[in-house]
C-alpha cells in the first residue's frame, strides 16, 4: 500500500523536466533583462575556465623560482614568458588567481557573517547592544583601514600565509556590512509580517531566521560580492607593500616583484601585463555581478528594469 501511495504521489518525469526547463528559461530571461549580471558572470567564468585549462596545460610547480630560464619573452613554450627569478608566469597566473580569490572569499565571508550577526542583534533588539555596536562601527569606519591592516601585518612574525592574510583583512571587513545590513533590519522589523509573526508566538530567534533572514538573502548576496571585492583590493594593497605571503604566487605578490625588480622601467612588459589584466577582469566581473544582484535586493531598481 505504501508503495502504491508513493507511486501516486511521486512527480512525473515529464513534469519535473518541464519545471527545470521553465527555471532555465526564467534564469535566461533574467540575465537577458539584466546585462550587467550576464557580463559579470561571463568574466568570472572566463577566469575560472582559464584556471581549469591552465592546470591541464602547465605544471603549476613552475611558479617557483629557477623553474625555467629567467627573463624569457612570451613564446610557444612559455605563453606569458618568465620573470627575473626564473618563474613561469603562466604557471604563476594559473596558481595565483585562485589564491587571490580565496583571500577575498574568506575575508568577505568573515566580514559579512560577523557584520550580519551584529546587525541583526543591534537592529532587531535595539537597546544598549545596538548603541555599543553602532558606536564601534562609527568609530571603526573613521579609522584608515589600510593603516590598521599594515600595522597588524607587520606584527606577524615570519610573514603571512594566505589564510592569515584573509583573516587579517577580514578583521575590518565587517564594519560596512554591519552598518548597511542594520539599516535593512531596522526597516524590515517594522513590517506587518514581522508583527504578525511576533503575535503568533514565534520567538525572537525564529522571527530572525524564518522571517527577516530569507527577505535579506538577496541583499546579503550583494553585500558579500562587494565585501569580496574590497577584501581583494585590501590584500593586493598589503602585498604590493611587501606584507603578503612571499612564498605564494598571488597576483598582488607578482606586482610586488614587478615593482621590486623595476620590470616596467627595464621594458619587461610580459611580466606585469598578465596580473594587471586578470585583476581588471576580476574587479569588473565582481562589480557587474554586484550591480546585477542589486536588481533583486533593491525594489526600485527591479521596478525600473
Amino acid at each position: 500500500m505504501a508503495t502504491t501511495t508513493q507511486l501516486l504521489t511521486a512527480p512525473e518525469p515529464s513534469r519535473v523536466e518541464g519545471t527545470r526547463r521553465e527555471s532555465a528559461r526564467s534564469a535566461a530571461g533574467y540575465i537577458r533583462r539584466n546585462p550587467s549580471l550576464g557580463i559579470g558572470l561571463f568574466l568570472l567564468l572566463a577566469l575560472a575556465l582559464f584556471v581549469v585549462i591552465g592546470h591541464l596545460t602547465v605544471d603549476t610547480i613552475q611558479f617557483r623560482p629557477l623553474s625555467v630560464r629567467p627573463l624569457q619573452p612570451p613564446s610557444w613554450e612559455l605563453p606569458f614568458g618568465s620573470d627575473k627569478q626564473g618563474r613561469n608566469l603562466y604557471a604563476v597566473m594559473v596558481a595565483g588567481t585562485p589564491l587571490t580569490l580565496r583571500i577575498g572569499l574568506l575575508a568577505g565571508v568573515i566580514g559579512v557573517t560577523l557584520g550580519a550577526v551584529l546587525a541583526f542583534i543591534g537592529g532587531y533588539f535595539g537597546g544598549w547592544a545596538d548603541t555599543i555596536i553602532r558606536v564601534l562601527v562609527d568609530v571603526g569606519l573613521t579609522i584608515p583601514g589600510l593603516l590598521v591592516l599594515i600595522i597588524i601585518a607587520m606584527r606577524v612574525r615570519g610573514g603571512l600565509t594566505v589564510d592569515q592574510m584573509a583573516l587579517v583583512v577580514g578583521l575590518l571587513a565587517w564594519l560596512f556590512p554591519a552598518r548597511t545590513i542594520r539599516s535593512q533590519v531596522l526597516t524590515l522589523k517594522q513590517r506587518g509580517f514581522v508583527q504578525v509573526a511576533r503575535l503568533s508566538g514565534m520567538s525572537h530567534a525564529e522571527v530572525i531566521v524564518k522571517e527577516l533572514l530569507p527577505n535579506l538573502l538577496p541583499y546579503l548576496g550583494a553585500s558579500l560580492v562587494g565585501s569580496v571585492s574590497a577584501a581583494i583590493l585590501a590584500s593586493i594593497g598589503l602585498e604590493v607593500l611587501g606584507l603578503g605571503p612571499f612564498e605564494a604566487p598571488t597576483l598582488g605578490m607578482t606586482i610586488y616583484w614587478v615593482i621590486y625588480n623595476a620590470a616596467i622601467i627595464n621594458g619587461w612588459w610580459w611580466w606585469w601585463w598578465p596580473p594587471i589584466i586578470i585583476i581588471a577582469m576580476l574587479f569588473i566581473g565582481l562589480f557587474l555581478v554586484a550591480v546585477g544582484l542589486d536588481e533583486v535586493a533593491n525594489p526600485r531598481v527591479r521596478n525600473r528594469v
